[in-house]
C-alpha cells in the first residue's frame, strides 16, 4: 500500500487545508473501529489517521514535501509512528489542525453585560424632548480592589495546577496510539491565575451593586417603545471590565386631547349646529401648552374655521403642528375632527325658532337621505372618474 500522505487522504499535493481536514473527516467515518472493527479496516484507519497527521500540521508537510521524516524515525510512515489523537477530535468537532496547543487561559476581564429601564414621560416631553434624571441600579466598579477582586496588598498568582494554561491535559493510551485532550483547569476554572485573597467588598468578582443617578436627554419626536442608547452606562464587566450599554425604553402616558398617529396629532372638537351651520371661530389648544418652560414668544394655541355648513365628522387639517419627526425635525399636522352637537333640551321659545327654520327650508317632514354602505365597483368607478 502506498505510504504517500496525499493519496491516503485522496488530495492533490497544492490542497488547502479545509481540503484536507474534509478529506480525513469523510475517511474517518468511514473507516472509524466503530463502524468496521475488521483488523484490516483498523489498520486502514491508522494509516489515514497518520497521513492526517503529517499533512495538517505545516512543519511536518514541509519536511515530507522535502522528503524528511516527518515522525524523526526510521519506522516507516504510519508503522507504530507516536501520532497525536487529538487532530481526530479536532477534524470531528471543528477543532484547529495540530490540536496540540489550547487555546489558552480565559479572560478574567469581560465586557459588561447591556441594562434596560423604562422611562414614562408625558406626550409633549416625548414630542419636543426633556432632560431627566434617572436612578439606575446597575454593577460598578468595585471601589476597594479597583476591578482586580484580589484584597488590597494582595495580587493574583499563576495556578500551580496548570501554570497558567488555564487549562490542563490528560493522555491516554489506546490500541491507536496516545489520545490526548485539553480540559479547563478545575482549579483556577481556566483563568490560570487564583485569587488567594479575594476583595470582601466583591468576593472577587471586581465589581459592585450600586444605585446612581444619570442624566438622560430624550431626543423631540420618541415614540411608545423606542429606546434612547446610552453608551458605556451599563453593568461594569466581571474583573473590573469595560461597561456595556444602558437602554431607556420610552413609554408615552395617554393623552386627555391628543391621540397620536405617527407624527400626526388627532383630536376632536365639538360644536354646536347652530355654529356649525352659520360657521364659526374656534381657539384650539396645541400641545405646546403643557410645556412647563414653553417660551413666552410661542402661543400655545391657534384659530380653527369652522365652515359654514360643516357636516359632523368632517376632518380639518392644521398643517405643522403635529409631532417633530426623530430624524428631520419635521413637524407633522393636527387632524381636527369636527363633532356637531344637537340640543336636547329646548324651550318653548327655541322649539318655536326651530320650528319655523324647518317650515322655511321645507323641512317639516323630510324622508332623510339614505347613504349606502357599501358601493359596487361600477359605482366607484363613476365616482372617481364622474364630473366634479
Amino acid at each position: 500500500m502506498t505510504q504517500d500522505p496525499y493519496e491516503i487522504l485522496g488530495v492533490d499535493r497544492d490542497a488547502d487545508p479545509d481540503t484536507i481536514k474534509k478529506a480525513y473527516r469523510r475517511l474517518a467515518r468511514q473507516l472509524h473501529p466503530d463502524v468496521n472493527p475488521d483488523p484490516d479496516t483498523q489498520e486502514r484507519f491508522k494509516e489515514v489517521t497518520a497521513a492526517y497527521e503529517v499533512l495538517s500540521d505545516p512543519e511536518k508537510r514541509r519536511m515530507y514535501d522535502l522528503g524528511g521524516d516527518p515522525f524523526g524515525q526510521g519506522g516507516g510512515f504510519g508503522q507504530g509512528a507516536g501520532f497525536s489523537f487529538t487532530d481526530i477530535m479536532d477534524a470531528f468537532f471543528g477543532g484547529q489542525a495540530g490540536g496540540a496547543a489550547g487555546r489558552g487561559p480565559r479572560p478574567r476581564t469581560r465586557r459588561g453585560q447591556d441594562a434596560l429601564v423604562r422611562l414614562d414621560v408625558q406626550l409633549a416631553e416625548a414630542a419636543f424632548g426633556v432632560t431627566r434624571e434617572l436612578k439606575v441600579d446597575t454593577a460598578v466598579l468595585c471601589g476597594t480592589c479597583q476591578g482586580s477582586g484580589a484584597a488590597p496588598g494582595s495580587h493574583p498568582v499563576t495556578c500551580e495546577t496548570c501554570h497558567g494554561r488555564g487549562e490542563v491535559q490528560q493522555v491516554q493510551r489506546s490500541f491507536l496510539g496516545e489520545i490526548r485532550t485539553l480540559r479547563p483547569c478545575a482549579a483556577c476554572r481556566g483563568y490560570g491565575e487564583i485569587i488567594p485573597e479575594p476583595c470582601r467588598e466583591c468576593a472577587g468578582d471586581g465589581r459592585v451593586r450600586s444605585r446612581r443617578t444619570i442624566t438622560v436627554k430624550i431626543p423631540a419626536g420618541v415614540d411608545h417603545g423606542t429606546r434612547v442608547q446610552l453608551g458605556g452606562e451599563g453593568e461594569v464587566g466581571p474583573g473590573g471590565g469595560p461597561p456595556g450599554d444602558l437602554y431607556v425604553e420610552i413609554q408615552v402616558a395617554p393623552h386627555p386631547v391628543f391621540n397620536r398617529d405617527g407624527n400626526n396629532l388627532r383630536c376632536t372638537v365639538a360644536v354646536p349646529m347652530t355654529a356649525a351651520a352659520l360657521g364659526t371661530t374656534v381657539e384650539m389648544p396645541l400641545l405646546e401648552a403643557d410645556t412647563a418652560e414653553a417660551d413666552s414668544d410661542v402661543q400655545p394655541w391657534v384659530d380653527l374655521d369652522i365652515r359654514p355648513g360643516t357636516q359632523s365628522g368632517t376632518e380639518q387639517v392644521l398643517r405643522g403642528y403635529g409631532v417633530p419627526s426623530l430624524r428631520s425635525q419635521v413637524r407633522g399636522d393636527l387632524v381636527v375632527t369636527v363633532e356637531v352637537e344637537t340640543p336636547t333640551r329646548l324651550d318653548d321659545r327655541q322649539e318655536e325658532l326651530l320650528r319655523e327654520l324647518a317650515t322655511l327650508r321645507h323641512e317639516e317632514s323630510p324622508d332623510g337621505k339614505i347613504h349606502p354602505t357599501h358601493k359596487s365597483v361600477f359605482g366607484r368607478l363613476r365616482d372617481a372618474f364622474g364630473p366634479r
